[in-house]
């Protein structure tokens, strides 16, 4: 009985003319197309990238991780380019944690910080330069701002800037405290005389996102703007020892220690409210007072503005006495008799005529109710 052979090639292939002759392979013949291979999956180039760059490192891992899954899934190619992407991005965290608790997260913000510098953003401002906004409000003003002559018409104007301790984030409250504090404290020192500051006029910051404080980002910028939201100021609003001469700095030093202490008035809306608290800030009025006598007294006044200085200091001293008595009133009966005398002397017509004979404002500022009150308003961050 004959066993049939196994099936499928059977022994020595003939031999022709040309040699052995190969088997065609599956896919098809010689002139067939040749397979095309798999694609390149897209996200495990973006993870290689952004781990590479190293500064958005959360994003280049979490692409690195959705990018091997898309491989699996699609059995696309680069698996390697996603390994190494998720690598590279978590060092970049390591490092990024390493310099935050290090500060070289701060040494990095100050260089973004200078790089900024001149190139139309917030971060580029510095006192005494004046800006506008592409929506024309300082209402959400993020970064994209444009520095133009303050003579010209304009947003903002920038009078001060400083920066907050370090440490953890203090939250958005704290933070917009500190800037109400010391702006309204600094706007003083770049605007001494409140008389000239315009009535639709007041203070507004731009502050520290949680964001940037976790890059180093400490600096807090005071400027004035328009109360309307939609308005706009033209004309710089500085008077410091850069605009104004030895006697009017002399006079509104001594002014300028009156009226920070009035700022200090307490929150309580009436003496009986909180009568303690009101005989404290009577206290501070009297040693303003005695202050700013003390440097009238001190300084040469021209010829021209000598009468009437004199004049003022009279009824300044007289104010002093009177806050003085208010602050140890032991009623409210006697601190509203001595408070009233006081604050009469305070805005005796000496005042006016002083400053007349100065040469400076002679309109005092108006304290509305909506307001606007040229600087004794409430701060508004930005």
């Amino acid at each position: 009985m004959s066993i049939p052979p196994p099936p499928g090639p059977r022994g020595p292939y003939p031999q022709g003319p040309y040699g052995p002759q190969q088997p065609q392979p599956a896919w098809g013949g010689p002139y067939g197309a040749y397979p095309r291979p798999a694609p390149v999956n897209g996200v495990a180039i973006a993870a290689l990238v952004l781990g590479v760059l190293c500064f958005v490192p959360a994003v280049g891992l979490v692409l690195g991780l959705v990018a091997l899954r898309q491989i699996r899934r699609r059995g696309e190619r680069g698996k390697g380019l996603a390994v190494a992407g998720s690598v590279l991005s978590s060092v970049g965290l390591v490092l990024w944690a390493v310099s935050l608790s290090t500060g070289a997260a701060a040494d990095f913000w100050q260089g973004f910080r200078d790089a900024a510098q001149g190139e139309g953003t917030a971060y580029a401002l510095s006192e005494g330069q004046c800006f506008t906004t592409p929506s024309g409000s300082l209402q959400g003003v993020a970064y994209d701002v444009d520095v133009v002559p303050c003579a010209e018409e304009h947003d903002g104007e920038v009078f001060a800037a400083f920066d907050l301790p370090g440490g953890s984030f203090p939250g958005d409250d704290e933070i917009t405290r500190s800037a109400d504090d010391r702006c309204y404290a600094l706007q003083d020192t770049y605007a001494m005389d409140r008389w000239a500051l315009p009535a639709d006029v007041d203070v507004y910051y731009l502050t520290p996102t949680r964001q940037s404080w976790g890059l180093g980002d400490r600096e807090v910028t005071c400027l004035f703007g328009n109360t309307d939201e939609q308005g706009t100021l033209t004309g710089s609003l500085r008077n410091d020892a850069r605009t104004l001469d030895p006697h009017q700095v002399a006079y509104l030093t001594g002014e300028g220690a009156l009226n920070r202490a009035m700022d200090e008035v307490p929150e309580a809306e009436s003496v009986e409210d909180d009568f303690p608290a009101y005989g404290v800030w009577a206290g501070q009025v009297s040693e303003a007072l005695r202050h700013e006598v003390g440097v009238l007294r001190r300084h040469d006044w021209p010829a021209g503005s000598e009468r009437q200085v004199a004049a003022l200091i009279e009824d300044l001293d007289a104010a002093r006495e009177e806050w003085g008595e208010a602050a140890r009133a032991t009623d409210v009966d006697a601190y509203y008799e001595h408070y009233g005398k006081g604050f009469d002397l305070i805005e005796a017509d000496t005042t006016v005529t002083a400053r007349k004979a100065l040469g400076l404002p002679t309109t005092p500022p108006d304290y509305g109710e909506d307001g606007g009150d040229g600087g004794a308003g409430t701060g508004m961050e930005v």
